[in-house]
């Protein structure tokens, strides 16, 4: 069973390095964003994707902590 769960989590690792990199190949295309009148540089699609999706994971966690965090002391003061 053990040797199953390597096996599968194996699989699965490799089909989701493949996914990547089909799709950072395939948006190779350089795009310049605008933001606020600030312009980006050219960069290609595929990496202000990962960009945007590590800079979203760094996010989420923090302003998950600190609103946990800030409802405990909301508590805190009801008790």
């Amino acid at each position: 069973m053990r040797n199953l769960k390597r096996v599968l989590l194996a699989v699965f690792v490799l089909v989701l390095i493949l996914a990547i990199l089909a799709f950072v190949l395939e948006n190779q295309q350089s795009v310049s964003l605008l933001f606020l009148g600030w312009a980006g540089p050219q960069l290609p699609v595929s990496l202000v994707v990962v960009i945007a999706l590590l800079i979203g994971m760094v996010i989420g966690p923090v302003l998950g902590w600190f609103l946990g965090r800030a409802s405990k002391i909301s508590r805190k003061r009801l008790v």
